[in-house]
């Protein structure tokens, strides 16, 4: 829990069932559960302050409020949608338990995020992302150590999280530093990816042993039972990551996939070469990438020329 948010004994429990049924019920990460935690520590907090102080007295207006005044602080539209999305798997959670008679969640409407690319990081943002995972696989627990080489492999290739959870050993050769990938359409193509990536894929060649069963095979990335990852694992991965990092509302495998091709383009790569790196069959779909460089050049420029 965090201790420098002290909730009333109403609030505190329900949300502690809720936390262990994650963590135990479901099979959620570590990072997964801190995530909802943070939002809904967030959530309850501001009932409090409404006068809340147990579960019953959190109403529709309240969690209103709460959504309303995060909008006002500049929360963007995804954000708010992952908030309220974890509030209704809280009252969900807490209707079926007897807890609640009434979800007062059921008309939280979830603000739709605008459509095109979604959020990027900045290179800071992806270093310090990184960063924190490879602090936490220090510890030497297999799956922090297999998290921090996932993300460094999404990063530093862009490939999608598919792709991915497809690798198997002899897909990844470290003396070139290359994936031999299957990506759509099951065209292969071959991806480099630098040091710090290669650093972490050996870290993990040597916790993968820790997760082994007989239902592993060749797969690159094992789950926690030992079978190859798969896909919602991979993202749930992302997400809390990404969530962990705190000061963006980028989410999911993808935005590392946009965040490598955006900076790939604003080092001066060429759109060709993304293009094939990224497996486009359209140069079209690469092209969307440099409307974000555009926007982050045109930021700088106003920001920094006198006559902007």
């Amino acid at each position: 829990m965090h201790d420098h948010l002290p909730l009333a004994r109403g609030l505190r429990e329900p949300l502690e069932g809720f936390l262990r049924y994650l963590a135990l019920g479901r099979g959620r990460s570590e990072h997964t559960v801190r995530a909802y935690e943070g939002d809904l520590v967030s959530m309850l907090s501001a009932a409090q302050q409404d006068g809340a102080r147990k579960l019953s007295d959190v109403g529709l207006a309240s969690l209103r409020r709460w959504l309303g005044r995060q909008s006002e602080e500049g929360l963007s539209r995804a954000t708010l949608a992952r908030r309220s999305a974890a509030v209704r798997s809280f009252t969900s959670w807490a209707v079926r338990e007897g807890l609640l008679e009434v979800d007062p969640a059921l008309r939280l409407a979830s603000p739709k995020r605008h459509g095109g690319l979604p959020e990027v990081l900045h290179a800071e943002q992806a270093r310090r992302l990184l960063s924190a995972l490879a602090s936490v696989a220090e510890g030497r627990d297999p799956v922090a150590v297999r998290d921090w080489a996932l993300l460094e492999l999404l990063y530093a290739t862009g490939i999608r999280v598919s792709e991915l959870v497809g690798l198997d050993l002899d897909d990844v050769d470290l003396s070139a530093r290359t994936l031999r990938v299957l990506g759509k359409g099951n065209k292969e193509r071959t991806v480099p990816f630098g040091v710090p990536a290669a650093n972490a894929v050996v870290r993990w060649s040597g916790a993968r042993g820790a997760l082994l069963t007989a239902a592993s095979g060749p797969a690159l990335f094992l789950g926690k039972r030992g079978g190859r990852l798969g896909q919602r694992q991979a993202r749930e991965t992302v997400d809390a990551a990404l969530r962990a990092l705190g000061d963006t509302a980028a989410s999911g495998p993808h935005a590392l996939r946009h965040t490598a091709a955006t900076h790939l383009l604003d080092g001066g790569a060429d759109l060709r070469s993304v293009q094939e790196l990224l497996g486009h069959s359209s140069l079209a779909t690469t092209q969307l990438y440099t409307h974000v460089s555009v926007e982050r050049l045109r930021a700088s420029y106003v920001q920094a020329h006198p006559r902007a």
